[in-house]
């Protein structure tokens, strides 16, 4: 008896068991949450086909169209001058910039001026005797002859016979000596060739000019021009005398220029072609940085859109019916910023801002402007 109410009471306790385990598994499912499903808004144009402008932008820094170099062509002391001899400082045309101490070179022109009037003065008698038609005009020479002003030109030779009596009394070769060490002279003192301003001064008065050595920087700062690289594709759309525009880094001025070169040769490393764009405007500097934009041609039946846009540059995401769909495009130009397109008829509905996260498939809301 005692061993069939122990085995009763083992069923028991295996049944229970069972039971409150059963009890446990049923009351751990529990229902799966429901989550609402996002659908994120997106921006949209609708796509208008038309002519778009392949504009080329390039850059490059101003240089002045007018600009040279001083350099020394005779050896002496720097002088000063009426306005000191420092960039910044501004010349008109024909005023003195440089000028270099000659009393000693000027001293050598007077004797040999002095000798080759006295050398005039000797063949005077025998030009009275052997050529008295041809007197006058030596008398008059010798009249006319100040030492202190430059050598006027000496007198037309009217025969053989006076041209080699001339000659062999040495008269032509000291008038050319004369005439050498005039020009000689006036690089003593260097004079503006045109107004504008001087941006380099490697000199100061008082110090020892040497022969070759660079003065300084003289420029003409009313006219700019300005060299940038253009891809050779567009060698042949590029023309002399077209219009560009032109603005600085942060496109807050604008400014108008022209092309007035063009190289004929391509680089071979880079494949481009230097052009040449002069500009004129009181507030550019030489070295001024500007970026330049170059109407190549048109393109019909296109778009410009955003390269963000874009994905691996040949495709872009549209909507249809609130749904993302990926198609291939026709990319015509790329810029920096931008991408001219092909390939989209009129009336699709593009995306106008890039969508984080966006895939082919992805169900869309279109943004609507209330306002």
């Amino acid at each position: 008896m005692r061993k069939i109410l122990s085995i009763l009471l083992g069923v028991l306790l295996v049944a229970g068991a069972i039971l409150f385990a059963k009890y446990l598994i049923d009351n751990k499912k529990k229902p799966k949450p429901k989550f609402d499903k996002i659908v994120k808004t997106v921006f949209v144009e609708e796509v208008v086909n038309k002519e778009i402008p392949i504009v080329i932008t390039t850059s490059g820094n101003l240089t002045a169209k007018h600009k040279i170099d001083f350099y020394a062509e005779v050896q002496g002391i720097l002088k000063p001058s009426n306005k000191d001899f420092k960039a910044g400082n501004s010349y008109n045309k024909g005023e003195s910039v440089i000028r270099i101490n000659s009393a000693e070179f000027y001293a050598n022109l007077q004797s040999q001026k002095s000798n080759f009037y006295n050398s005039i003065i000797s063949i005077m008698p025998d030009v009275r005797l052997d050529y008295p038609d041809e007197f006058q005009k030596w008398q008059n020479y010798l009249n006319s002859f100040d030492i202190n002003k430059t050598t006027p030109k000496l007198p037309v030779i009217n025969s053989d016979k006076e041209k080699y009596f001339i000659s062999g009394r040495g008269i032509n070769t000291a008038y050319y000596n004369v005439k050498n060490l005039e020009v000689k002279l006036g690089k003593y003192n260097l004079r503006a060739p045109y107004k504008g301003i001087l941006t380099e001064a490697l000199v100061t008065p008082g110090s020892l000019v040497r022969v070759g050595q660079k003065l300084g920087e003289f420029i003409d700062p009313s006219v700019y021009e300005m060299e940038v690289s253009v891809n050779a594709e567009f060698a042949d759309l590029l023309k002399k005398g077209y219009t560009v525009k032109l603005h600085n880094l942060e496109k807050t001025k604008d400014y108008t220029g022209k092309v007035i070169r063009i190289n004929g040769k391509v680089d071979a490393t880079s494949q481009t072609i230097k052009a040449y764009i002069q500009v004129v405007h009181q507030d550019l500097r030489e070295g001024t940085y500007l970026e330049a934009d170059l109407t190549a041609r048109s393109e019909s039946n296109a778009i410009e859109v955003s390269r963000k846009l874009l994905v691996d540059n040949k495709q872009m995401y549209i909507v249809r019916d609130s749904i993302l769909d990926l198609i291939d495009v026709e990319p015509v130009y790329f810029s920096a910023e931008s991408a001219v397109i092909k390939g989209l008829k009129n009336g699709t509905k593009m995306l106008s801002k890039p969508t984080p996260g966006a895939y082919d498939g992805m169900q869309v809301k279109i943004f609507e402007d209330k306002q």
